[in-house]
């Protein structure tokens, strides 16, 4: 009982340092607020801060962790017999974060936080370093799952988690537009199209 407490609270206090990042970020820029305003706002130490987060960067991107955990699960606890795309293709047409309950105030904060994103160096910086690992942990399971060797399951890995990124900034660069209307079928549209296009294959794709 007493190590759920204290998990909670260690859960609580990550999320307000989360939280207040976010505030503070939208308001000014990522760029402009140092983690020592941050720890500050948030009644606590800087080391704090680091002990939750260790870049400032992670303070943005903490939810993603979750991301490479569900992804891998769906892979690997795939029905026998179902291909790999499948179930990518599940995984990646299932809305979810602020797009799976996008209300107005959720609208607005995912608006900022895209904004924010897309005119900061170092986050989408950052972003790219995640999603490469996360391919690298896809790579390695896909190995492992297929017995496959040689550059197979990068290049597999790689053309997945491209279909990912590039649904990523095909909805950001609608939010930022202002064009966040019906964003989600949107984007599920776009993944079936280029999720067809891998089952299709590139065998003559853009011959003249």
């Amino acid at each position: 009982m007493a190590t759920g407490l204290r998990e909670r609270k260690k859960q609580q206090t990550r999320e307000l340092l989360a939280e207040t990042a976010r505030r503070l970020f939208s308001e000014r820029g990522f760029e402009r607020v140092s983690v020592a305003e941050i720890a500050r706002e948030a009644d606590v130490s800087e080391k704090t801060v680091f002990n939750y987060f260790p870049t400032k960067e992670d303070l943005v991107y903490w939810r993603l962790e979750s991301f490479e955990e569900e992804l891998l699960g769906t892979i690997r606890d795939r029905p026998r017999g179902e291909p790999v795309l499948d179930a990518f293709a599940r995984f990646v047409r299932q809305p979810r974060g602020m797009l799976a309950t996008f209300d107005e105030e959720t609208r607005q904060r995912l608006a900022a936080l895209s904004r924010m994103i897309a005119s900061s160096p170092a986050l989408l910086g950052r972003e790219q370093q995640i999603f490469e690992g996360y391919t690298d942990s896809l790579a390695a399971l896909i190995a492992e799952e297929t017995g496959a060797r040689g550059v197979e399951p990068w290049v597999v890995a790689n053309a997945l988690m491209g279909v990912h990124r590039a649904l990523v900034d095909f909805a950001r660069g609608r939010i930022v537009a202002g064009e966040s209307e019906g964003l989600s079928d949107a984007v599920r549209h776009e993944a079936d199209r280029a999720l067809e296009r891998m089952r299709e294959g590139l065998s003559g794709y853009g011959a003249a």
